[in-house]
């Protein structure tokens, strides 16, 4: 699903990347972790295309996102990516139903095929009677769930998470740790997931460590 090849990334002479080695197969949940400043974000940038690295071979799904067009590989990450962020990043203005359709609709999916699939997704994250409150009408661990059905609605090939429970208490943190685990069992979804939660990370299929800017 997932393949890097000696990636480098660096910054003015600061070396961030140091040449990433990574394989990731369908249906795995993998954990990254390591200090601040060791490299994690940036590889999860670069792994989810808003990045792109020096050198070295980056390959999504059997494609080689970095050597489309700017216009191609917005609709490839559209598509084939998604992303679960620490804060939500949820639009205030629209409800839960109207966030997690967004990406459908910028997809240009047909609209009413979008609505049912985001249904769905209310239904299996346990958000049915909150579709049509606002953010702030819901709690964090709501708004966090909305978000990681944002990232489902497209069906992408891999879901990339940044540090996704750092805002929530622990009773919440673990409800979204189990929910990864539960969409990976009935939707088939590949993680890769950056962060300091031991507990997240050592339930995960395989726990990697960054360390000056290499995978140990």
């Amino acid at each position: 699903m997932l393949i890097l090849e000696n990636v480098t990334k660096s910054y003015k002479d600061i070396k961030i990347l140091r040449g990433v080695d990574l394989s990731v197969q369908k249906g795995e949940i993998v954990s990254i972790v390591g200090s601040s400043g060791a490299g994690k974000s940036t590889l999860l940038h670069i792994m989810g295309t808003l990045d792109k690295p020096d050198n070295g071979k980056v390959q999504i799904a059997g494609e080689s996102p970095f050597s489309m067009k700017e216009k191609d590989l917005a609709i490839f990450r559209n598509k084939s990516i998604g992303f679960v962020f620490q804060f939500h990043n949820l639009l205030p203005e629209f409800n839960a139903l109207e966030n997690i359709c967004m990406p459908g609709f910028i997809g240009k999916k047909k609209q009413s095929d979008v609505v049912k699939k985001a249904k769905e997704l209310l239904e299996i994250l346990g958000l049915k009677d909150k579709a049509y409150q606002k953010p702030s009408q819901m709690s964090g661990g709501e708004q966090q769930r909305t978000s990681v059905a944002r990232a489902l609605i497209n069906e992408p090939s891999i879901i990339f998470a940044d540090e996704p429970s750092g805002n929530l208490d622990s009773s919440n943190a673990n409800e979204l740790h189990q929910l990864f685990f539960d969409l990976r069992n009935q939707l088939n979804c590949t993680f890769v997931i950056v962060t300091h939660n031991k507990e997240l990370s050592n339930l995960a299929d395989r726990k990697l460590e960054m360390k000056d800017g290499l995978l140990i």
